[in-house]
């Protein structure tokens, strides 16, 4: 006979909104448990609070922004029977022991990140981060349905195609060129010729901060480029995604939304590395999108960081110099030809 009393659990993720997205596949199956109805609540940033309230299967949003205390006296109200913590930090484990209930930390080997950066030794699992969020559930039943990932836009923040320039309207290529470090993001002068390569127009996303870095693009092609960095909300910035036909991108969080809504998607990697295990996601069931990953393999310096840096540290910035924007410039085509 199945348990019918609900099971209320916590997940804590309080950053960024890639990583949020990268925990979309835990809270959906959270709601999936064979027999076992589940109430989940989600804790995060403030910031980060107004995309996880569109979440159909979140059933309430607590947000941190200063006080940590005031948060934590919501949360003991809520009498959980399990947290799962996604994050684990020392403000993540502050919670944990102040609620007083049974958890589960996400692990985030720190030590093989260490090797992998410092020394080259590789000691990753082969697994998909996701999947390793899945084992810190795993105690509750929970199983991975391979729907991949999820991310959802208010109807309010959608971007009318009307807003783009008229030869946008019928079809164009989305090229993320934001990165949070310069290392992460291919030099000014491989995205201006990838740009001019491409057999559509390109709409540039990224965020305020990458609106210089894209006007400086636009002036410089000799095709059809529209600078949208900046002048729309993230959720806008993923609608874009969204209507998009091919998606280039960076290693960012808009990366991780192109792979939510299933977009045929050219991933470029400079000092960091998928075998770190924040590759596009596509497990699913059935056709998987098309997607290919551009990096320089059996680069002695490479990975550098497990995040990034301002500039190259050998100052000869290999990992996306060594790029061919041609390759990457053949592959949008073919996929753009294959859509036809």
């Amino acid at each position: 006979m199945a348990d019918t009393k609900k099971l209320k659990v916590l997940v804590i993720r309080f950053s960024s909104i890639g990583d949020i997205v990268l925990c979309s596949p835990v809270l959906r199956c959270l709601k999936q448990i064979p027999g076992k109805p589940v109430e989940t609540h989600f804790l995060t940033k403030r910031s980060f609070a107004s995309f996880v309230r569109n979440y159909p299967y979140i059933d309430k949003v607590y947000s941190l922004q200063d006080s940590l205390p005031e948060v934590i006296g919501g949360l003991k109200k809520e009498n959980y029977d399990f947290v799962i913590d996604l994050h684990n930090n020392l403000r993540s484990m502050r919670v944990k022991m102040a609620l007083g209930k049974p958890s589960k930390a996400f692990h985030k080997l720190n030590a093989q990140k260490w090797l992998l950066t410092n020394l080259k030794i590789d000691r990753m699992p082969e697994m998909h981060i996701v999947d390793r969020y899945m084992l810190t559930a795993q105690q509750l039943g929970i199983e991975n349905d391979k729907q991949g990932l999820d991310f959802f836009i208010p109807d309010g923040e959608k971007v009318d195609p009307g807003q783009l320039p008229e030869n946008f309207r019928n079809g164009f290529v989305g090229f993320v060129i934001g990165g949070t470090y310069a290392t992460k993001r291919l030099p000014v002068h491989k995205m201006v010729s990838l740009c001019n390569q491409l057999h559509k127009p390109v709409v540039l996303l990224g965020g305020p901060e990458d609106r210089d870095t894209a006007d400086e693009i636009v002036s410089k092609s000799k095709t059809e480029v529209f600078n949208a960095c900046g002048k729309f909300s993230l959720n806008g910035s993923a609608s874009l995604v969204e209507q998009a036909q091919v998606v280039v991108s960076h290693d960012t969080g808009l990366m991780h939304i192109a792979a939510a809504f299933n977009k045929p998607l050219a991933s470029v990697w400079g000092n960091t590395v998928p075998q770190l295990g924040m590759y596009p996601y596509f497990p699913g069931k059935g056709q998987k999108p098309v997607s290919k990953i551009f990096e320089i393999n059996n680069l002695r310096c490479r990975p550098c960081s497990k995040i990034g840096y301002s500039k190259c540290p050998k100052k000869h910035f290999k990992c996306m110099e060594d790029i061919s924007q041609d390759a990457i410039a053949r592959w949008v085509n073919d996929v753009l030809k294959s859509l036809r």
